[in-house]
């Protein structure tokens, strides 16, 4: 299966980065959001993001124009619907999620692939509100989409291979690079870090460092390009609790500044 046609619902900040890079690579992209309110003042933010790479000389203000016209918004979930693939990247909750993908498999070809970009909660279950588990999948971007290289694609426990493949290959279409998994808390990435980022709150709480010594010393001593709690700080607190929180996966106990 090849994939041509893709929309996002959500234009939150990963739904419009995702957006952002598939119009980037040349493929016209539909969002959905449930106000105009939101979709506007998102789509400004995008619209910043390119006139900033403008500035830099990374890209034609006639390129920008064009990646922006590109992207198209709705609130209306159906115009979205006609696609190879859609991309789903709500908040993380389960319910939120299940009830976005079977409005999408009511509405949305028998072919259509559902993605969600979760790395914490289960494809499976998501994928068990609609009729076609062998086409929903976990794909998870990192932010900012534009610019971060990895996408995890994960697996549910009904995804058939045909669906993996199509979804892995699309990946390197839109200059990603994919890593394959079976669903687990936290896939690869979110928990690695999720476990130091909490090593490093602890530390914080025990009094051992300050917050900006324990960024350094882990940037220069480890060579990472961004501290621990910067990072708390990029991806947001509530996001990390959430990702940290996962009673599968006990060594991601939340750390103790946040009990």
């Amino acid at each position: 299966m090849e994939i041509n046609k893709v929309s996002v619902v959500g234009a939150g900040v990963m739904g419009m980065g995702i957006s952002q890079a598939l119009a980037q690579k040349g493929f016209s992209v539909n969002v959905s959001d449930l106000s105009e309110d939101i979709l506007e003042r998102n789509l400004g933010k995008t619209q910043k993001n390119l006139q900033s790479l403008v500035d830099r000389g990374k890209m034609s203000a006639e390129e920008a124009k064009e990646v922006l016209t590109r992207i198209k918004t709705t609130t209306k979930m159906q115009d979205i619907a006609d696609v190879d693939l859609v991309i789903e990247a709500v908040v993380e909750g389960m319910e939120v999620k299940k009830q976005v993908f079977t409005e999408l498999d009511e509405m949305c070809p028998t072919g259509t692939i559902l993605a969600t970009n979760t790395s914490i909660l289960s494809p499976t279950e998501i994928g068990s509100a609609t009729k076609r588990p062998d086409k929903t999948i976990g794909m998870h971007w990192f932010n900012p989409a534009p610019v971060m290289r990895l996408i995890e694609v994960t697996a549910g426990l009904g995804t058939s291979e045909e669906t993996i493949e199509a979804v892995m290959e699309f990946s390197r279409k839109v200059g990603k690079t994919p890593v394959r998994l079976n669903e687990a808390p936290g896939g690869i990435v979110s928990r690695i870090l999720s476990a130091m980022r909490n090593a490093a709150v602890d530390i914080l709480a025990e009094g051992v460092a300050s917050a900006e010594d324990i960024d350094t010393a882990m940037k220069l001593g480890a060579g990472l390009p961004i501290g621990p709690l910067e990072l708390i700080d990029l991806v947001g607190v509530d996001i990390h609790v959430v990702n940290s929180d996962n009673p599968c996966s006990p060594t991601l106990k939340i750390g103790t500044a946040f009990l």
